[in-house]
């Protein structure tokens, strides 16, 4: 690794002959890492789309390498160019505004392999034969923005630079034996996004609306005088007319830019922001100039579309897209909880209520494998224990997260849903992909977490030891304590741990260790049984008598067959007292519309999905969200930011609404892991006239179109290749269904034609 001192992002050079003698070059392979990120040019060419190489990792014990093919930009003679930023590295991170956690200094190393004809093989190499210069990016942070002076040396220039420029590098100490390739896909540019309108603030600064909440930045073309400043305010939401910054808490989210005097292009990509509206001060041209020079750059990991839903109102439609593009926000190299904040973090709790509508919507296969090689190298650190967040930074913030002082023993405990998600996150990819792959690499990950749950689970099986955040941001709770939710932590707890458990037993008898699946099913069941006899009434009410709590004992299977219609009917019943208004947090939320359609409620479900009044799913929409926000009321009706913290308006935990817009609105779910038999069950209701999923399986395409009228439902499926489907509609009996299209009409008499 090597770096300079200047405080600038430094710019690191070699220049290279090709080797006479051995033919012609036929393979040039650049192999690139930093204590940071990375960009490499090639003779003023960048090596690749790639940005933010190599991401985010734990950087205790590995670090990725990017690997990219540059045939293409090797000349006779080439100069190598690598300009490095503070990234994750060096940067701040958490809310406390550490910096630096991880060491001090930002560094680079590259390794350029040339091939020649004859099977010759010259190798350039980062070492201390190199040059380094100051660089025109002044100061770069992925919170706080980025600041270029365009008179000074542009990484895209520095190739061609006086050599007077430049001076001796320093090498930093590594172990490269932390070096890993990616497993799973690069940060990459995904498409340009034009502003919808230019006003102005009462101040007269130049304010765009891109229309779409999204993450990125801004790539400028603009002409001023020299030395003239511009300066980019990024937010989500407007208040009072300007942009409304307190969400982002201390993150400054600011490009600034100093004019060279001639037409600059300007884009910042050591730093990325959450955004809808950006306000540019100092801009040199017209409303009408920024419509044409001023794009929306959307940044995020390299994932193939999967998975498509659509359905006849174009409300829960939208709903739908702001599931989408909260995912494409918050998926950028890990899957982190918001993209625009001091936060930015990869919450295994947020990730482990949204993975089934995650790994529908997109082939997130080998980018969760790496995030979750994370998440057990973290636990490695801890001793077991599953991180609240996958890198985890949290273990060097003084707060209640940090590890007990020296000397002092404390017994872990786990806590629900956000230390879970090391089980429910793979079980849901075993589930969508069918691949056995992921449980084999987090079969250590599982056992560590279990050891954890057994050793702080009392006697009688229930769990009330630890931290718990419970149902996180129910909509009842205060502005000020998005932990006081209406539903009993310790009762969500105990659940929790009755899922994890049995969803474990369940991946070793997948792995074939019918032992250890019998001794986590016993231990399940002692969960179950404490469950039943500490919280469960004789009446059917369960200890705090809020819809979290029976949503999660009916989804889980907690209970009995007539104990989960009894509890089934307690929570519609309580939906209904309260007004068909979203009654439910971050652990309730998944749940609450499965419980409710499988026990016979269906209507109250649809309801529930159709509110627009606050708080619900479309009342975001009704107040133009774009994007899944944290709080369901983080904007208040009358167009003010909720005083609470946590607002957030890019969160994608509550959108995973979508799975059950899926399986239950359409009718699509897996039977057998990857697809291999499918369920096509819609169940109609609200006042949908139809609905369509299509999902790309390892088989193939699998879709479901179904249309009402007059009466009958007409199913039009698709199955793929290799494929059984069952269909079942309705008041029919189950129809089992080979591969190839099929079209299907019922009439409520239960008569069905297969055509």
């Amino acid at each position: 690794m090597i770096t300079t001192d200047h405080e600038s992002a430094p710019l690191l050079r070699a220049a290279f002959d090709q080797e006479a003698g051995h033919g012609d070059v036929v393979a040039a392979v650049l192999r690139i890492t930093a204590l940071g990120v990375v960009e490499a040019r090639l003779n003023g060419v960048l090596a690749s789309p790639d940005v933010l190489t190599p991401g985010w990792s734990t950087y205790e014990k590995r670090l990725r390498y990017a690997e990219w093919d540059v045939l293409p930009l090797v000349a006779a003679r080439t100069t190598l160019v690598l300009s490095v930023g503070n990234g994750w590295f060096r940067g701040r991170l958490g809310w406390l505004g550490l910096q630096g956690v991880y060491g001090p200094d930002r560094a680079a190393a590259a390794e350029l392999v040339l091939t020649y004809t004859d099977g010759h093989r010259q190798v350039i190499v980062t070492g201390a034969n190199w040059v380094g210069a100051p660089s025109a990016i002044l100061q770069d942070d992925l919170y706080d923005g980025q600041s270029i002076d365009t008179r000074l040396l542009q990484p895209a220039d520095a190739h061609l630079a006086d050599g007077s420029l430049w001076g001796p590098v320093r090498e930093v100490e590594f172990d490269a034996g932390m070096l890993e390739p990616y497993i799973g896909p690069p940060v990459r540019r995904q498409e340009d996004v034009a502003a919808t309108s230019v006003t102005r603030t009462a101040d007269g600064q130049l304010l765009l609306d891109f229309g779409q909440n999204l993450v990125g930045w801004l790539r400028i073309k603009v002409q001023g005088s020299l030395g003239d400043e511009l300066t980019v305010h990024h937010a989500e939401v407007l208040e009072d007319g300007d942009l409304s910054l307190r969400p982002l808490r201390s993150a400054r989210a600011e490009d600034r830019y100093v004019l060279s005097g001639y037409e600059d292009l300007l884009e910042p990509t050591f730093t990325f922001h959450g955004f809808r509206y950006a306000r540019l001060t100092g801009w040199p041209g017209t409303e009408d100039d920024a419509l044409t020079s001023v794009r929306a750059v959307v940044v995020g990991s390299e994932l193939r579309r999967t998975g498509y839903f659509e359905c006849s109102d174009p409300d829960l439609n939208r709903l739908h897209e702001n599931v989408v593009w909260g995912m494409r926000g918050n998926f950028l190299d890990v899957p982190s909880d918001c993209p625009q904040r001091d936060e930015r973090m990869g919450y295994v709790g947020d990730l482990g209520a949204f993975a089934p509508t995650a790994t529908f919507l997109y082939d997130v296969e080998t980018f969760l494998r790496d995030w979750l090689r994370d998440l057990t190298l973290e636990q490695r650190i801890a001793g077991g224990q599953v991180p609240l967040t996958a890198p985890n930074t949290l273990k060097y913030e003084p707060t209640m997260f940090q590890a007990p002082p020296p000397g002092v023993v404390v017994t872990p405990a786990p806590m629900a849903l956000w230390q879970d998600g090391a089980v429910w996150i793979p079980w849901a990819m075993w589930q969508q992909y069918g691949e056995r792959q992921v449980l084999v690499e987090q079969a250590e990950s599982v056992a560590g977490h279990l050891a954890v749950i057994e050793g702080a689970l009392n006697e009688d099986g229930t769990m009330t030891s630890g931290y718990q955040l419970g149902d996180w941001l129910d909509p009842a709770a205060p502005p000020e304590d998005p932990r006081g939710a209406r539903a009993d932590r310790e009762v969500l707890a105990t659940a929790c741990m009755f899922r994890t458990l049995d969803l474990a037993s369940r991946m070793s008898s997948v792995l074939g260790d019918d032992d250890e699946a019998a001794r986590r099913r016993a231990l399940a069941e002692r969960v179950r049984r404490g469950f039943v006899t500490t919280y469960v009434g004789d009446d059917g009410r369960i200890r705090s008598d809020a819809p979290a709590v029976y949503a999660v004992a009916i989804a889980f299977g907690l209970l009995t067959d007539d104990g989960a219609q009894q509890a089934g009917d307690r929570l519609a019943d309580l939906v209904a007292e309260g007004g068909y208004v979203i009654p439910t947090g971050f652990i309730g939320t998944p749940f609450v519309l499965r419980a409710l359609s499988s026990t016979g409620h269906a209507d109250t479900a649809y309801r529930l999905l159709t509110q627009r009044e606050c708080p619900s799913w479309l009342y975001q929409v009704s107040m133009g969200a774009t994007t899944i926000w944290e709080r369901w009321d983080a904007m208040l009706p009358d167009g003010r930011v909720n005083p609470g913290e946590m607002t957030s308006f890019n969160h994608y935990a509550f959108g995973s609404v979508a799975q059950w817009m899926h399986e239950v609105v359409a009718g699509m779910s897996p039977l057998e892991p990857g697809y291999e038999r499918v369920l096509f069950a819609p169940q109609p209701g609200g006042d949908l006239t139809s609905a369509s999923a299509g999902l790309s399986t390892p088989f193939g395409t699998t879709s479901i179109q179904w249309r009402l009228a007059g009466g009958r439902i007409s199913v039009r499926l698709e199955v793929a290749p290799g494929t059984e489907a069952v269909l079942r509609l309705p008041g029919h009996p189950d129809q089992t269904l080979g591969a190839g299209d099929h079209e299907i009409e019922a009439d409520l008499s239960g008569r069905a034609v297969l055509a």
